[in-house]
């Protein structure tokens, strides 16, 4: 059986992985996303925390 890693390699070449990438990375560009992004992290590491 194939390794975890290797399966996904082999995802990301097919053209289904392709058009997920390639919507990840439109996604990531969006700074709307990034802001978002931004928050979560901030509220994971304890930084978005008020009392």
């Amino acid at each position: 059986m194939a390794s975890l890693m290797t399966r996904i390699k082999l995802w990301f070449r097919s053209p289904q992985g392709q058009q997920a990438r390639a919507r990840a990375e439109q996604l990531a560009r969006d700074p709307r996303n990034k802001q978002r992004a931004r928050g979560l992290m901030a509220k994971f590491r304890g930084g978005g925390k008020r009392h």
